[in-house]
């Protein structure tokens, strides 16, 4: 592929390129740019950028500045706090190592609480085991927290939906082994979960399987709906106005589908199919459901997964969006790169801070350097089928590495937005290396068919200095 004209590349190696430099107050003139001068940030003001807002498609990072791995997930509030339980992913694997536990006080900032339940030393949820999709409920006749959960050999083929239990929200939970119904384990995998306004909550199991949870959440007292003709994998629920809404992925693996839903008023049915509940061919905006969270102002949250096989931990990122149901449909019309959940309104990028910086290359291994002053750094660039992962170091002007990730610039779909968000850092003077990774997205499904990428390509469009 040919390289922009203003970049030059080289392999395994990188350069300094040329750079925009940023006035510090608003009558400065403005200078003659040089290739080789550094990026610096315009005054701080007093709101950051997306500091309030939920920024969907990049990664989230924790109190300590470590990647926020709760994929699959379920939120819910207890104690004025959210919190968020999910799957503590590996870059290696896709092996069970426990399910996370973060909580927030506004959905934006999180907090990491701890591994809230750990790989068992053998059984169903020891080593070389599949742990997915926890969901958290509080009984409300006991008072305890409990945790569902899709258990699997790594083959998928032992399926079983199991439980643990806590005192404490945030865990530890103790496993009590397969969640059963008329004595016997459910041997689905997909798996959600929904707590009505009466008190009753339900576990969901993909292609459209309802049970109800008995009094105490320990076992299953009855099936509601025992199939839903078109319904798919990773089932979430929610509840408006006495309508129960039925989200669905399709069965594409990993890879992004477009989503379906189904309407009732009740939840034995019958249900109605009412179709996709964002533009078609979006594929979900890039995602698969998973919980959709009811919000203290009436509003609901939908959540879903970018996942990025094998780099799972690093760079799968999560798409939460604010729902819109009106007269009955529910549709995400809009994709909100970052929004803010108290108002529910979009958040748009001031301008002043975002600049052009055109870089492409397919290369494994070809480097990008942007040397910039500020807290913060984002990179806006192209996602699609041909392209891959590229690894990020951020280095203070010591040269010391103080924060490394990486970024999935694969979808089946061409999109353009934002690609990478750093933690916040102290102001300072840092410089930011892209290089083009030799792994890239791909995976395969149990019927060992072919996903992901068919390249290394990586292109950026923007850069943005906070």
């Amino acid at each position: 592929m040919e390289k922009m004209d203003m970049y030059v590349i080289k392999k395994c190696c990188f350069m300094i390129a040329s750079m925009l430099v940023f006035t510090m107050t608003a009558n400065a003139q403005a200078e003659k740019q040089d290739s080789r001068e550094q990026l610096s940030a315009i005054a701080i003001p007093e709101q950051l950028q997306f500091s309030k807002a939920i920024v969907s498609g990049v990664s989230w990072y924790d109190q300590q500045g470590k990647t926020v791995s709760a994929h699959g997930a379920n939120i819910i509030r207890d104690g004025g706090k959210y919190y968020l339980f999910g799957e503590y992913k590996t870059d290696s694997a896709n092996v069970f190592k426990g399910f996370s536990c973060y909580s927030s006080d506004n959905l934006v900032d999180w907090h990491f609480e701890g591994i809230a339940f750990n790989q068992q030393s053998d059984g169903r949820m020891g080593p070389y085991r599949v742990g997915e999709r926890p969901k958290v409920l509080r009984c409300p006749a006991t008072g305890e927290y409990v945790m569902l959960m899709h258990t699997d050999n790594l083959q998928y083929k032992d399926p079983c939906t199991c439980y643990a239990t806590s005192q404490a929200i945030t865990g530890p939970y103790k496993f009590q082994g397969p969640l059963l119904y008329k004595g016997e384990p459910v041997r689905k995998w997909d798996i959600g979960s929904f707590a009505d306004d009466d008190g009753h909550a339900y576990l969901l199991v993909h292609h459209g399987i309802i049970y109800r949870l008995a009094s105490d959440f320990h076992s299953l007292d009855s099936c509601l709906m025992n199939g839903l003709k078109g319904a798919g994998e990773s089932p979430a629920m929610l509840k408006k106005d006495g309508t129960y809404y039925w989200l669905s992925s399709q069965t594409t693996s990993w890879e992004r589908n477009d989503n379906m839903y189904w309407t009732s008023k009740s939840l034995s049915g019958p249900w109605e199919y009412r179709g996709e509940f964002c533009p078609k061919g979006s594929l979900t905006w890039n995602s698969q459901c998973s919980f959709v969270l009811p919000l203290e102002n009436g509003s609901f949250m939908y959540m879903g997964d970018r996942w990025s096989f094998p780099r799972q931990c690093s760079a799968a990122t999560y798409v939460w969006q604010p729902l819109t149901i009106a007269d009955g449909k529910l549709t995400i019309p809009q994709y909100f790169e970052a929004w803010d959940p108290l108002t529910m309104q979009q958040e748009i990028v001031d301008s002043t801070k975002l600049h052009e910086r055109k870089w492409q290359s397919q290369v494994v291994g070809d480097c990008l350097s942007i040397p910039y002053t500020g807290h913060r750094i984002a990179l806006y660039g192209t996602t699609d089928s041909m392209s891959g992962y590229a690894d990020i170091t951020i280095r203070d002007q010591r040269g010391h590495k103080v924060f490394g990730g990486i970024v999935d610039f694969y979808s089946l779909i061409p999109a353009t937005g934002i690609r990478f968000l750093s933690p916040m850092l102290a102001k300072g003077k840092y410089t930011l290396e892209l290089r083009i990774a030799e792994m890239k997205p791909n995976w395969t499904d149990k019927r060992r068919n072919q996903y992901g990428s068919t390249g290394h390509k990586v292109e950026i469009t923007h850069v943005m200095i906070e």
